[in-house]
């Protein structure tokens, strides 16, 4: 099928949805699944109508200009107004070509966020405390909801680690280029003689799965309970609260200990062990869609540095696109937009580049 062939299809289909959902004759899931199929569609519709609108006009500007029966004047008009419609041409048909991208199933989704600590002991603590406070403020200039689930600490103000339930509009979208290793190059506060160390986070964005997404069977479950402890060993309470979690077909374990309830500890494990299973399953289908292509969405290698930030230099730079920025405090403060917009513009490139 031609591009023209599938841009008429999907008008010839938007305008079939709307006349269904008119005349009021579907109901129940029928309806809901039109009405959805529907306010999907309306955007791509939009777009594709002013492409074909603005083609169209540009047909009919450049016949009045080679129309030899018209006055000078009028094909002159006619001829400036076929400059112009050109020059808005190339950005419209870019503009139909992304919306006609196949959509990450994923990307409508909440997210659970993994922060570790890396090499680098209490420094990468330090800075992993850093990256949730940045991500922390991140959520709230997009209006997200930030739930902490669980944070392991060290003792001096740095965290071990820290599981993170992200939820809002497009949280997925717009997070999942955070995983990786994000290494930082700054002289610690412990560090007399002002030597700049490097140490390292790891980032991991899960997809939140819901049961349908996920079936996890209770044969395929070990689960253990114990006495919660806190940092050196401390007990945290005198119950058996904690809850680890074991799925045994692929080895995957998660452990959760921050709920005084085993119940909710339980529950907690459970939407964890489900995201990871979940985006492993992601990672898996689009490794043999891009034939293991790296760089493809949810095939990242996550060993990879991703991110570093550069605190004498007040730099921050991302490897994958080759952008720096040289503003660390805004950033450390939560702007990490322009990273954002960046990556989700550069995938969208690689993924227009493999469709021509």
């Amino acid at each position: 099928m031609s591009f023209e062939d599938t841009l008429d299809t999907l008008v010839r289909r938007h305008d079939e949805l709307r006349d269904k959902l008119g005349q009021g004759t579907i109901t129940g899931a029928e309806f809901v699944k039109a009405s959805k199929e529907y306010a999907d569609l309306t955007p791509l519709v939009e777009v594709i109508n002013k492409y074909t609108g603005t083609k169209q006009a540009l047909k009919d500007a450049t016949a009045m200009m080679l129309d030899a029966t018209l006055d000078q004047e009028m094909r002159s008009m006619a001829e400036e107004e076929m400059h112009e419609l050109q020059h808005q041409m190339p950005d419209l048909t870019k503009q139909v070509q992304l919306a006609l991208l196949p959509k990450d199933a994923a990307d409508e989704k909440n997210a659970i966020m993994e922060i570790r600590a890396g090499t680098g002991g209490d420094e990468a603590a330090l800075f992993a405390a850093d990256l949730f406070r940045m991500y922390q403020k991140y959520a709230q200039l997009q209006n997200w909801k930030f739930e902490v689930m669980s944070i392991s600490e060290n003792g001096i103000g740095g965290y071990k680690d820290a599981s993170i339930e992200i939820t809002g509009k497009g949280v997925f979208a717009k997070l999942k280029f955070e995983s990786g290793v994000h290494r930082v190059q700054r002289v610690p506060t412990t560090e007399t003689q002002g030597r700049i160390h490097t140490s390292a986070a790891t980032i991991a964005v899960l997809p939140e799965a819901e049961e349908v997404d996920i079936v996890i069977e209770d044969k395929d479950l070990r689960i253990d309970v114990f006495r919660s402890s806190g940092p050196g060993g401390q007990s945290v309470n005198t119950t058996d609260s904690a809850v680890r979690i074991v799925h045994l077909p692929t080895g995957v374990t998660v452990q959760q200990q921050d709920e005084k309830s085993q119940h909710k500890n339980k529950a907690k494990a459970l939407k964890v062990l489900r995201a990871r299973l979940y985006e492993a399953e992601r990672e898996k289908l689009a490794n043999e869609r891009a034939g293991m292509r790296k760089g493809q969405v949810g095939s990242g290698d996550r060993s990879e540095r991703i991110r570093t930030y550069n605190f004498p230099q007040g730099r921050v730079t991302d490897h994958r696109i080759n952008v720096t920025l040289y503003k660390i405090d805004e950033v450390m403060n939560g702007h990490v937009e322009e990273f954002v917009d960046a990556l989700i513009a550069d995938d969208q490139a690689k993924q227009l580049a493999e469709l021509n």
